[in-house]
């Protein structure tokens, strides 16, 4: 109910504006966000860099409905690439099709992502294509098919609540394209989704399990100390490298873990989420961690 909640929560307008321009929620919410601008989120991943973390950037913003904004959403993607370029950070970038212009046209956002997936490429720097709600999951997983005949350093997310999600990993590790398998941050209906949380874990160590064996340099995105110790297990067990996948993890949660995780010899990448549309990310980390709520009531209270 209180997951629910909060999801509903994060497409309230009115309440969006209270908490972004209120000053003990604007100040929390840096445990979670790196900042709002490009240059603080290059110094968080300096930061991680120097504790053997590497770092996805991701520049929030998501359904923009006006190609002038799809088209600002794209200059600060290529912006990021310029910057690791520049500075020489350990760090890729993700991106979402809805900031590209999803929902304006398939024509606007593809023409969008193709300057980004270029740019990229000359640089040689990987671009995650994001997941968002199940609306645009066939979409998200034919436009990552699509680039990727063009460009190689694509991948995208599966979510594990998904029923869809086995069928779809098995399309993409067939034809060699890089994942990042998370559980799911959106409320879905029972119709596509699973919606016990046991339900949701069993599929994910399934498709972990899958990926870890069979997938090109999988991504394990989870902060549950048990999934992750099953897939240290299983590497083991199978002669598995620690070099053929990462563990990542959110900016600002379970850092004991991350530190831990590096110090036994696993690839970590911290996704890095910056700008100034970090209202629904917020509560959607909050949705899945009820730690990481009662975190945010405490300091805005202080």
């Amino acid at each position: 109910m209180l997951k629910d909640t909060l999801l509903y929560l994060a497409q309230n307008q009115q309440l969006r504006e209270f908490v972004i321009h209120n000053k003990a929620t604007r100040g929390v919410s840096r445990r979670f966000v790196a900042g709002e601008t490009l240059a603080e989120a290059e110094q968080a991943t300096r930061q991680l860099n120097q504790h053997g973390m590497s770092v996805a950037l991701d520049h929030l913003g998501e359904n923009v409905s006006d190609a002038r904004e799809a088209s600002a959403a794209t200059q600060d993607y290529l912006a990021a690439i310029e910057r690791i370029r520049q500075s020489g950070i350990d760090a890729n970038i993700s991106i979402k099709l809805t900031a590209l212009g999803l929902d304006i046209s398939q024509d606007v956002c593809e023409q969008n992502l193709r300057l980004i997936l270029t740019q990229a490429r000359q640089h040689n720097i990987f671009v995650c294509i994001d997941m968002e709600g199940s609306d645009y999951t066939e979409r998200t997983v034919a436009t990552t098919f699509s680039m990727r005949e063009e460009f190689e350093q694509v991948g995208t997310v599966i979510q594990s609540y998904l029923y869809r999600s086995n069928a779809d990993i098995e399309q993409l590790v067939a034809q060699g394209v890089r994942v990042r398998l998370v559980k799911g941050a959106y409320k879905e209906p029972a119709t596509v989704a699973f919606q016990e949380k046991s339900e949701v874990d069993r599929n994910y160590v399934q498709l972990m399990m899958h990926l870890l064996a069979r997938g090109n340099f999988p991504a394990i995105a989870s902060h549950d100390e048990h999934i992750i110790d099953t897939a240290c297990k299983f590497v083991r067990d199978h002669g598995i490298s620690k070099s053929a996948f990462e563990f990542q993890m959110l900016y600002g949660i379970r850092r004991d873990l991350q530190e831990k995780l590096v110090a036994q010899g696993y690839n970590v990448r911290i996704y890095v989420p910056y700008g100034s549309q970090w209202y629904p990310y917020l509560m959607r980390r909050m949705a899945e961690r009820p730690a990481n709520l009662m975190f945010v009531m405490s300091n805005a209270i202080r």
